[in-house]
């Protein structure tokens, strides 16, 4: 999948399903299973995760490009080749790092780079990257988002840590593309599919609502 086929994918869907810890290829094939009947179909998996590689490989096997998965919590050039020779749809970062960039857009795959302030945004963005990963912006809320985002418009920023589906909402309706969720939408790896279902449609519902009342 091409950067732009992925980032359109993030756009449409406007919610990044994230698996962090005990998300090997089995569980998060469940996971991956209600969350895609519910009309998630973007999956972020974690290097800092049980067998994170072999989850993203199953989860593309499965699916093909009917889901667009990619890798996070990527933090050096060698973890971005890695995960570019198994495939990932994307990368993103909490941080930005220059090398990894250049890396992983070289192959012509989406990056998303963390960014925390302006100044880690325009350099990010002066790199050519396609969207920035705002992180960790649950904890810093939307005002904080708003006031980023008032003079950098040209930008296209996804929202992520410590996100829910109020602030999600928020997010997008303040003109985030998309939010990135972790613990709240998937659990640890334990929920039962009916939990998952429960807090996939709420969210599928608030998301809906800011996408269709953003602008």
């Amino acid at each position: 999948m091409d950067s732009d086929s992925a980032l359109n994918s993030i756009k449409s869907t406007g919610i990044v399903a994230g698996m962090r810890g005990a998300f090997p290829p089995d569980v998060a094939l469940r996971v991956s299973e209600v969350l895609m009947n519910e009309g998630i179909t973007v999956f972020e998996m974690m290097m800092n995760s049980e067998a994170p590689i072999a989850a993203m490989s199953a989860l593309k096997a499965e699916y093909g490009d009917a889901a667009t998965v990619g890798m996070g919590t990527v933090l050096d050039v060698e973890s971005a080749k890695r995960v570019l020779d198994a495939g990932a749809d994307f990368v993103v970062s909490p941080a930005f790092q220059p090398d990894v960039v250049k890396a992983v857009m070289a192959r012509g795959v989406l990056m998303g780079p963390g960014a925390a302030t302006p100044s880690e945004a325009v350099a990010a963005w002066g790199l050519g990257v396609p969207l920035i990963k705002l992180f960790p912006i649950g904890a810093l809320g939307v005002d904080y988002f708003t006031a980023v985002f008032g003079p950098l418009r040209h930008m296209t920023f996804m929202c992520n840590g410590a996100i829910n589906d109020q602030n999600a909402r928020e997010f997008i309706r303040a003109g985030a593309v998309a939010c990135g969720m972790g613990p709240w939408l998937v659990g640890d790896g334990t929920w039962s599919k009916s939990q998952l279902r429960s807090r996939a449609r709420i969210l599928v519902n608030a998301v809906g609502s800011a996408q269709g009342g953003a602008g």
